[in-house]
């Protein structure tokens, strides 16, 4: 560490900073040095949290942080160094069973990742040392190990491949485990190496470890006796990541680079950012009211004892009265010692169990999804997965939705629809196998020519056989030996069989679409050997090619090319991209023959390709072929030199035709799209693709509808006239306008698509537009634009972003997110591409698609299909919101009507601290006789049947903007636990007037006066709580009877036996003695109908007003009629929540 810093501090050795040496087989690339091994972390892998040793402090001290948790252990302690009136227990007991659950569950999560690490870790694996193969633990691989895998096992650290079986050199591997690709990948040896690795002297000079799965800088020095080290450049084909499996080949060789948490896999490890839902915040918004309830109950109750102490005979008994310098003695020492031992007595008003009921329901509420038959996709045999369990609420919140296109709207599965060479058309209506499609004149061409001439058509053919990173799948044994029979011979329907059985390997379907749609125009790609492409023409002749570069596709350029010497010595170099890419780089007389087609196919909803091709001289070669492998043993923007040496070679191309792939809809995509906006959810689109593409993709799903203005702002509508900064500015006017200023305003809760009084708009806009948007010149314009924008789009039905880079969709998530009303956001796709915005929105959603699986991995919760979107929001999210809203609007109504009666019971008793309860019934209420209901109506309740939710997306609305959780519904609730609170405590004390209650004549006590008030709390709660149930459940019968006999039994039990380990036992036949007096039974029963009765006549005799009306209406016109008793009883909880906030308001 001290000469690392001081090389840096002296600027020497600048390069090791930025990249690490390592020697193969820790042998020194110079035998004459001394071989000093570098230090590098070993092969373990940790995932897990916790150790024996600090799984008690670490995860008390994580629960602790928690405000309710840290403010019951503050009460804790109170107790226990305070002389209060309540036990210790009381709050311990409670505390104890919180924090020991939650321990429990944590410390069983924490096992499983042990052990699964232990799994990985002691898997063994076969090293090369010294000449002889060692089995050896994973864990035990150290940087420089040479390292031998074979078929069907994973790599156990990040290689460098230095040997393959197959001839050629290549390996294929599947990475499903890293970003979910079950397609075959293709890695190449590196160049030069010896066939004996034993004997191998070479070092590595790479990158330090980062976490890009897909990006990798190094260089391997090959040192050979008597000769010049050789140096060869590395990048990602050469590396073969930890997790990754190997297929098709028998054995691999290769070197360890990184190991262990120094891996590319165990480094995208890092824990995504927490998410919390609004529902959270409404909690801790609601616990800060109860503690100021809390605080200012113990407040007053303080100044009375002392107002009420300070006159004379209020204090102490004649005989035994203080002096004045007694009383004034640690006067403040009392009072606050008294106003902590309040806070003690009323310290339940705070419902400390609420935290792990609710941590429950979302745990046990998630398996609903995962259970859901109707997301069971057969195609992949996989149903939906729930990566977090805290947002599930969330779903039923959701204000705007950001889909990708591709793969999500549509199924991302391509097919060869017709293609374009030279302005002709020649579209795939038969599968001959010659050029004869059917051929259509069309553009500049002249109505005789008919088809283009046939060299341009077998040109553009090799460019779809050549121009492509395909592989062709390994022929079955029986198929390669009848291949090998016939090698002299090109026999044309062997090679018709060996292709079906051979098949295709490409990390995009594009691809291979297109090579399909050569094969169906008689030009078949054969395969890559040893660096030979090799394809069969349309008259059964194979060509070869010798593959000397491949110039890699990304998102930036939009396009790849390949350079290739055919047989005859020609070098060429073909090249195929979004038209956007191509265009700008080839002749500018081609262009016109082809845009046509390309714009017309676009609007038809394909997607587009052009290809073009340059013949290079040898001086262009040579430069380009020098170039690009400087550019490549660079290890220092590496990226960058590549990208110049790329834009250099690729321009002064000749354009031969554009092809056609169509991507169809996704099953039910146009219904799921309609309901969600019928939800009032406002969509928008966010895609990569073409504009005309994806309006044509967005009409299809009923985004758009015919009638719908679209506000156009894009680089072709900036481009009409003046200056790009000043038309932005005049178009951004003009639509605001439009839009937003001359919109009559729609009543509240009605989202303005569903207006009919106004005229509905979409808006479009691509990527360069709104980077001018969101990053003008001027920092007051880009705010004024900015706020424009985002109001312009908010008054549109459907918003369409086209031409977007991933970090835009990022961006534009975070705008919405964060402007006014912070509304809840949901992104959904299914691609590498989407995982920003994955991350970005509230809620994210992957889609099981075959872009791979990392928005799989970084999502929160993941669908097979677009169309289970639709239950999962409309009937899962609807059903989560409101169940674990009554929750939460219970678990504090609850202890209000649990801690009134004791702060009442306070003026009675000369504030004398004395509880009102028996210890036990104040550790045993929230922990035994409350939670267990409560915990299962949150689970199973169902206010309206799913099928009603699913026909009825207005519903959705009705529960919009978090209504159950508004202040309205929370002052409903507040006042209705004060009301029983009174009821409860004034009604016992009307019957306790009656001196006598007993037959023989005998008087209630104090203990009686409280297991009475308990009593009816009890009963009177839990019968709340099944007055509100809609949806009858064996389990809820269960835990709502079971109950409250659990409470009558545990009265008689706790009071009918002595309990030698309590010093005084209160309620000893305290309970058994109450219910022999008839009153009692009177009051209990009479006290309970008078506290729920009002709530039952206000249900009964009050008329459905407002959105509500409608409800009745709709559910009524489903399920035929308003005599069907499941859904045709207005649901009583949306009546004491949504109705509530709509008066309120």
């Amino acid at each position: 560490m001290l000469r690392r810093g001081l090389n840096r501090l002296l600027g020497n050795d600048e390069r090791r900073v930025d990249s690490r040496t390592i020697f193969i087989g820790q042998r020194s690339g110079h035998t004459s040095e001394a071989f000093i091994p570098p230090k590098f972390c070993d092969n373990r892998i940790v995932s897990s949290k916790y150790t024996v040793w600090n799984f008690l402090p670490k995860n008390l001290f994580e629960q602790f942080r928690r405000i309710a948790n840290f403010y019951f252990l503050i009460i804790f302690l109170v107790q226990v160094i305070v002389d209060t009136p309540t036990s210790p227990v009381t709050s311990g007991l409670p505390l104890f069973f919180v924090i020991t659950v939650t321990a429990i569950k944590q410390g069983y999560e924490d096992w499983l990742r042990h052990k699964a690490d232990n799994e990985v870790n002691k898997y063994p694996v076969t090293v090369v040392e010294d000449g002889r193969r060692i089995r050896k633990e994973s864990e035990k691989i150290k940087v420089g190990d040479v390292v031998e895998v074979e078929e069907d096992e994973t790599f156990p650290c990040d290689l460098i491949l230095l040997q393959s079986s197959r001839d050629d050199g290549t390996c294929f591997v599947t990475t499903a485990s890293l970003d979910g690709e079950s397609n075959h990948k293709t890695h190449y040896t590196v160049p030069d190496t010896e066939k004996d690795l034993e004997t191998l002297n070479a070092t590595i000079e790479c990158e330090q470890p980062q976490p890009d799965l897909y990006k990798f800088v190094g260089r391997m020095h090959i040192y050979k006796s008597n000769e010049e080290p050789a140096v060869r450049s590395l990048g990602p084909e050469n590396l073969l990541l930890k997790g990754a499996t190997l297929k098709n080949t028998q054995k691999i060789g290769g070197v360890a680079v990184y190991t262990g948490m120094e891996t590319k896999m165990a480094l995208n490890y890092q824990g995504k950012s927490q998410k919390r839902s609004a529902v959270e915040k409404s909690i801790n918004a609601f616990l800060l009211v109860y503690l100021c309830i809390l605080l200012s109950k113990a407040l007053v109750c303080t100044t009375l004892k002392y107002v009420w102490q300070s006159k004379p005979g209020q204090d102490e008994p004649w005989y035994n009265e203080k002096t004045q310098r007694e009383k004034d003695t640690y006067l403040y020492l009392k009072m606050f010692t008294d106003f902590l031992s309040f806070m003690v007595l009323f310290n339940f008003i705070i419902p400390v169990s609420m935290y792990v009921t609710v941590e429950m329901q979302k745990f046990l509420g998630s398996l609903f999804i995962t259970w859901d038959k109707d997301f069971f996709d057969p195609e992949i045999k996989e149903g939906a997965l729930v990566n977090t369990s805290d947002l599930n609420e969330e779903l039923g919140q959701v204000e705007y939705v950001f889909t990708d296109k591709t793969g999500t709207l549509t199924q991302n599965n391509m097919e060869f629809i017709e293609c374009c060479i030279d302005g002709i058309q020649y579209s795939n209506h038969d599968t001959c196998s010659e050029l004869d499609g059917v051929c259509v004149t069309d553009g500049p061409v002249s109505k005789l020519q008919q088809r283009a001439g046939r060299e341009r058509e077998e040109l553009f053919l090799r460019a779809l056989c050549l121009c492509h990173t395909v592989q062709v799948k390994e022929p079955t044994e029986h198929n390669q030996n009848q291949g090998d029979g016939h090698s002299d011979q090109v026999d044309g329907e062997i090679l018709q069989t060996l292709q079906e059985e051979r098949g295709f390997i490409a990390s995009s379907p594009d691809e291979v679409a297109l090579v399909k749609g050569a094969m169906k125009f008689g030009f078949t790609f054969l395969g890559l050997e040893s660096k030979t492409m090799k394809l069969l023409n349309s008259n059964k002749d194979v060509e070869m090619y010798e593959l000397l570069h491949v110039l890699n596709f990304d998102p930036v350029r939009r396009r790849m090319s390949v350079i290739v010497r055919s047989k005859s010595g020609e070098t060429l170099l073909f090249c195929k991209g979004a038209d956007s890419s191509i265009f700008p780089r080839v002749k500018q007389d081609e262009v016109e023959r082809i845009r046509m087609h390309v714009e017309r196919n676009a609007t038809e909803g394909y997607r587009t390709l052009c290809v073009a091709y340059k013949y290079l001289s040898a001086d262009e070669y040579a430069q380009a072929d020098t170039g690009l492998r400087e550019a490549r043993l660079a290890l220092q923007d590496r990226e960058e030199k590549l990208m110049a040496v790329y834009n250099q070679v690729e321009t002064g191309m000749s354009l031969i035709g554009a092809t056609a792939v169509e991507d169809r809809l996704q099953e039910e995509a146009a219904e799921t799209m309609e309901a969600l906006q019928g939800a009032g959810i406002k969509i928008w689109v966010l895609t990569g693709d073409k504009m005309e593409t994806a309006k044509s993709t967005c009409y299809a799903c009923r985004l758009f509808q015919r009638n719908t203005e679209l506000l156009e702002l894009t680089v072709r509508t900036l481009e009409d006239g003046g200056r790009r900064e000043e038309r932005l500015h005049e178009l951004l006017l003009e639509y605001y306008k439009k839009a937003v200023q001359d919109v009559p305003p729609v009543r509240s809760g009605i989202t303005r698509s569903w207006s009919s009084a106004s005229q509905d708009y979409g808006f479009i806009i691509d990527g360069a537009t709104l980077s001018m948007v969101l990053n003008s010149s001027s920092e007051s314009n880009s705010s004024q634009y900015k706020n424009m924008f985002l109001q312009i789009c908010q008054n549109c039905t459907a918003v369409l972003c086209c031409r977007m880079a991933p970090l835009q969709k990022a961006q534009i998530v975070k705008m919405v997110k964060n402007s006014k009303g912070s509304p809840i956001t949901l992104s959904i796709g299914d691609g590498a591409n989407d995982v920003s915005m994955i991350l970005e929105a509230h809620v994210g959603i992957g889609i099981k698609g075959k872009e791979g699986r990392q928005a799989v991995r970084n999502s929160d919760y993941a669908i097979p299909k677009l169309k289970h979107l639709r239950k999962l929001l409309l009937a899962h999210g609807h059903l989560y919101y409101v169940r674990i809203a009554h929750l939460v609007q219970y678990f504090f109504y609850k202890n209000l009507c649990f801690i009134l009666p004791q702060f009442l019971y306070q003026f009675f008793c000369g504030y004398s601290q004395q509880p009102l309860y028996d210890a036990a019934y104040l550790t045993m209420y929230n922990i035994c006789f409350t939670s267990m209901p409560i915990l299962a109506y949150s689970l199973l309740e169902q206010h309206i049947c799913i099928d009603v939710l699913l026909d009825n997306a207005t519903l959705y609305r009705e529960i919009a903007k978090n209504a159950m959780l508004r202040w309205g519904p929370f002052l409903y609730w507040t006042l209705l636990g004060v009301f029983h609170g009174l009821v409860f405590f004034f009604g016992v004390r009307f019957l306790f007037s009656n001196p006598a209650l007993q037959d023989n004549g005998q008087v209630f006590g104090n203990w009686s006066y409280g297991t009475i008030v308990f009593t009816v709390l009890v009963f009177t709660v839990t019968l709340k709580l099944a007055l509100d149930t809609r949806h009858w459940t064996w389990i809820n019968h269960f835990v709502i009877w079971g109950s409250l006999a659990f409470y009558v039994f545990f009265s008689f039990f706790w009071g009918g036996i002595i309990w030698p380990f309590l010093q005084q036992q209160r309620l000893y036949f305290v309970f058994a003695n109450m219910l022999s007096s008839v009153s009692a039974w009177l009051v209990i029963i009479l006290l309970i109908l008078l506290s729920l009765l009002p709530e039952i006549l206000f249900v009964v005799f009050r008329k459905p007003r407002g959105p509500h009306a409608r409800q009745k209406k709709l559910v009524q016109s489903v399920v035929g009629g308003p005599h069907n008793t499941q859904s045709s009883a207005r649901p009583l909880l949306m009546r004491t929540f949504s109705d509530e906030s709509n008066t309120v308001f």
